[in-house]
């Protein structure tokens, strides 16, 4: 005699035959037609509503850009490529690389002192870090322009003993040498705790097994540190150089031809401010696009050596 035993349709929607030892027959296993179920996908009417609304306003806001003659878009194209507006296109991305440079080396540097176990050190970094985080960059770079005023000579080397250089500091603070300075050493503090902050990442039993091979400061912080905080600092890293690529427009104070300047050198001729505008927005849309794709792969392939490493 066999017994019939009709499983929930909620599980498999199967029935299965069942013999006296308890045993299931499932290559007996009949389906029902009626239990079967049609999965239908959730539906999300706001998201379309969401999409639409958002669709309209991006069609109105471009129509309106386009049609607006005040936008003045043949004036753009002609002055997109001009040369005076690709070399302050250089100038800018020159004093970008050349900062950031001199920024990374001062913030290790800064950032090892932090660390180190010589109160002095730390106690200057931190000061260090205090001053040019505590005042805005705009005030320090007019203040390293304005330098001659406080020093109108400079003279290196040891009194009455020998001289490397002696001479008006107008000509040693030229707006180049003052827009390095002034962005530079704003810009090494920020990034001193970006590094201090990836070196902190590391486990202190690394530290531990380099100083018990007899390994000395500067080693361990090059050999066992820094290569592991790297994958910690690339992110924020990237961030302060495309950060910077926008912040060197305020070096158009102290006349700097640089992007921002070399329109304004233009449009103060032309009075074509809006067009000589947005020629500056385009170009510096177009160079953080490039710094942003760089900084993905870069940080794709450190990721993927993470991954290598681990497995």
């Amino acid at each position: 005699m066999l017994l019939m035993l009709k499983r929930d349709p909620m599980t498999d929607n199967q029935s299965y035959r069942v013999s006296r030892s308890g045993r299931d027959d499932r290559s007996a296993a009949t389906p029902y037609p009626h239990d079967a179920m049609t999965v239908v996908a959730k539906r999300y009417p706001g998201r379309w509503v969401t999409t639409g609304v958002f669709a309209l306003l991006l069609i109105l806001m471009i129509h309106s850009v386009v049609m607006n003659d005040n936008f003045a878009w043949p004036v753009v194209g002609r002055y997109l490529f001009s040369p005076i507006i690709l070399s302050g296109l250089w100038v800018t991305l020159w004093l970008t690389v050349v900062i950031m440079l001199l920024a990374i080396v001062l913030g290790v540097a800064i950032a090892a002192m932090r660390l180190a176990s010589n109160p002095l050190l730390a106690w200057c970094s931190g000061g260090y870090i205090w001053f040019f985080r505590g005042t805005p960059v705009l005030v320090q770079l007019i203040f390293w322009y304005n330098l001659a005023a406080l020093y109108p000579q400079v003279t290196l080397g040891i009194p009455h003993l020998f001289t490397l250089y002696q001479g008006s500091m107008n000509d040693l603070i030229t707006p180049y040498t003052a827009a390095i300075l002034g962005l530079g050493l704003n810009e090494a503090a920020y990034m001193a705790e970006i590094i201090r902050g990836g070196m902190s990442s590391v486990d202190s039993g690394q530290q531990e097994a380099a100083r018990a091979l007899g390994m000395k400061q500067g080693l361990w912080l090059r050999r066992v540190v820094l290569p592991q905080a790297v994958p910690f600092i690339i992110p924020p890293t990237g961030n302060q150089v495309i950060g910077m690529l926008k912040t060197t427009s305020l070096v158009s104070v102290i006349s700097l031809s640089d992007l921002l300047y070399s329109a304004q050198s233009i449009y103060s001729r032309t009075f074509e401010n809006i067009p000589l505008l947005i020629v500056c927005c385009i170009w510096y849309l177009a160079a953080t696009t490039l710094l942003s794709a760089l900084q993905s792969r870069i940080e794709k392939y450190f990721r993927r050596s993470q991954r290598d490493a681990s497995a």
